[in-house]
């Protein structure tokens, strides 16, 4: 029953968003459904934003995901943003990787990712602007996104679920990615 409950919400969630969740009907057929649990809590990190505005969030987020995968990921993650109601001239900005044209505040979230993802001590200088701007809750709330936008890819390639880059669509307009200077 639980098993059937499970691919019930994994084939909803694939139909919502357009994705592909063949990685987790795997999971769920061959491991069981107490596996997927794990992503379920993950998810609900990924979804603490606590003290920080959206548009910063997302592009933490994107950036993230930019660095650690090319294709459905960040297709999904940019729809997410979408749907959140962030400008699609943002998304788009993320997505391309176009630094110059990002508000200082949104690039904060942006140079954070890279920074992180990259291990640079650069990133300090955005660290201590973000403290400064939204404290510790808003730091953590980037931290999670950051955290969960790579988690995601890295365990479907670890499971033999990646795939190549692809262009991705902002609403419904074809947006070239741009690699990360951290992947």
């Amino acid at each position: 029953m639980l098993n059937w409950i499970a691919k019930q919400k994994v084939n909803a969630f694939g139909r919502r968003w357009g994705y592909d969740t063949g990685y987790m009907r795997e999971i769920l057929d061959e491991v069981g459904a107490g596996a997927l649990l794990p992503l379920d809590a993950l998810q609900k990190v990924g979804k603490y934003r606590r003290g920080i505005p959206a548009a910063v969030y997302c592009a933490a987020k994107l950036t993230a995901a930019r660095a650690a995968d090319c294709g459905p990921c960040l297709q999904l993650t940019a729809s997410m943003a979408e749907a959140e109601g962030i400008p699609l001239s943002l998304i788009r900005v993320l997505v391309s990787g176009d630094r110059a044209a990002l508000p200082e505040d949104v690039r904060l979230g942006a140079d954070l990712a890279d920074a992180t993802i990259a291990r640079d001590s650069g990133g300090e200088a955005a660290r201590q602007q973000i403290l400064k701007r939204w404290g510790r809750r808003g730091l953590v709330s980037l931290a999670y996104a950051i955290v969960v936008a790579q988690a995601f890819p890295t365990l479907k390639y670890a499971l033999g679920h990646g795939h190549a880059c692809v262009r991705v669509k902002v609403g419904g307009a074809d947006v070239p990615v741009k690699a990360t200077a951290a992947a």
